[in-house]
């Protein structure tokens, strides 16, 4: 069989001379060798591991995702993330460090957000400020505040 593990930038697994492949959906964990039928199910968040023709087993973590089969002899998994390694032992510590480097990029790019925005808003303030100029006589005073000359509003003003 072959395999092939597709994220949205990169083709992360492209094997030959797969034996079996276990994955994992909302119904459970199930395995998928030669010859099996057409199928297409969404993927949870899982591991999911192989088997070369020389009996070496593989493991990729996805994030989510479409599996399908086609012919008995094409495996296809579309995931919007994947991390893989030889063994599991190893596999653990690559997601981890994944998500932590997902993390600080999330993290700057909320910062960077956060700029843009309190530049925007000085941008309007000064804007605002520099082409304020005297309130018009006869203008309606807010309630509550005061008249054009900072003094409270008088009799017949708008309140």
């Amino acid at each position: 069989m072959r395999l092939l593990v597709t994220t949205p930038v990169a083709v992360v697994v492209d094997a030959d001379g797969v034996r079996h492949v276990r994955a994992e959906d909302g119904t459970g964990a199930f395995g998928i060798r030669p010859g099996h039928a057409d199928f297409i199910t969404v993927l949870a968040v899982s591991v999911i591991t192989w088997r070369d023709d020389g009996g070496n087993e593989h493991h990729i973590a996805v994030r989510g995702g479409v599996l399908t089969v086609q012919g008995g002899n094409q495996v296809e998994v579309a995931t919007r993330e994947a991390v893989g390694e030889d063994t599991l032992r190893a596999l653990g510590p690559a997601v981890l460090k994944q998500f932590q480097e997902q993390r600080e990029a999330e993290k700057q790019s909320s910062i960077s957000a956060t700029r843009l925005h309190l530049a925007a808003i000085r941008q309007l303030q000064r804007y605002l400020e520099t082409n304020r100029g005297p309130v018009p006589q006869g203008a309606p005073v807010i309630a509550g505040g005061f008249g054009p000359k900072g003094e409270p509003p008088g009799e017949g003003e708008v309140t």
